[in-house]
């Protein structure tokens, strides 16, 4: 004679919410200050920032100590590290080998990519607002009578698409590469293989601009009210290569990478 043996009750989670993005998010940015080097990289973003802005302030020629020019220096060294910060969000994953802890709480892994790409961007955010707080008093305290004379809300804009491009393609070589190290030395090393290749060939330096990100960019520098249409056709060219592109295969690549 046999027995039915009564199969175990079941968790039934199909009812369960999911976690919100918002929470998401807030553990991405966490990420970041969590960890030594990202702390670090943090500080030392708003640190140069500020350095930058208040040495050119010093240093320069009343006559450029313009709010424009301010903002406009600031640049350069977010240029350098915001992409950083945006590589590290994607690569400290996998170099720490967390990812499957992080997919395992969360197993849709759009919903944490779009989590990583939101906190980039806040911090970009951050950072940009840090620049413009330094730079509006840089001009008002180190600035001439003048200092305000050629302030542009269009230059304020560029200032911001220059460090959104920067962020996302940042994100793009990370999610492609899936390693801090390659993705930030392929991420540097590009623009200077590039620059050698123009300097010996100047064929390839007279069309640059049509696949060079870098050099697309460089009118944005002088004022996006002097661009003409060509000019805004290669910087949309060139950010479809260098950002799009990456950012479509990284995403790809990311969401059937496997765990180890």
């Amino acid at each position: 004679m046999s027995t039915t043996t009564a199969l175990p009750d079941t968790l039934d989670v199909s009812q369960t919410p999911a976690v919100p993005l918002s929470r998401l998010i807030r553990v991405e940015l966490r990420k970041m200050y969590d960890t030594r080097a990202g702390l670090w990289l943090l500080a030392i973003i708003g640190i140069v920032t500020t350095l930058a802005i208040v040495l050119f302030g010093v240093f320069a020629k009343d006559a450029d100590k313009t709010f424009s020019n301010f903002s406009g220096f600031a640049a350069t060294p977010q240029g350098f590290l915001l992409p950083v910060m945006a590589i590290l969000l994607i690569t400290q994953e996998w170099g720490q080998r967390t990812a499957m802890v992080t997919f395992t709480l969360e197993p849709h892994r759009s919903r944490i990519l779009t989590a990583k790409v939101a906190a980039a961007l806040v911090i970009g955010l951050g950072a940009y607002v840090l620049a413009m707080v330094v730079a509006l008093l840089s001009a008002l305290v180190l600035g001439g009578s003048g200092a305000f004379d050629d302030f542009s809300s269009l230059d304020l804009g560029t200032f911001g698409m220059l460090q959104i491009l920067g962020i996302l393609q940042g994100l793009g070589f990370g999610l492609v590469l899936l390693n801090s190290a390659a993705a930030i030395v392929l991420y540097f090393a590009l623009p200077t293989i590039f620059g050698i290749i123009g300097g010996i060939w100047p064929a390839f330096a007279d069309k640059a601009a049509w696949f060079d990100l870098g050099t697309a960019q460089t009118p944005l520098f002088d004022g996006a009210e002097s661009l003409t249409g060509q000019e805004w056709t290669q910087l949309g060219v060139t950010a479809v290569i260098w950002v799009g592109i990456p950012l479509a295969v990284g995403t790809w690549r990311m969401l059937r990478a496997e765990l180890k």
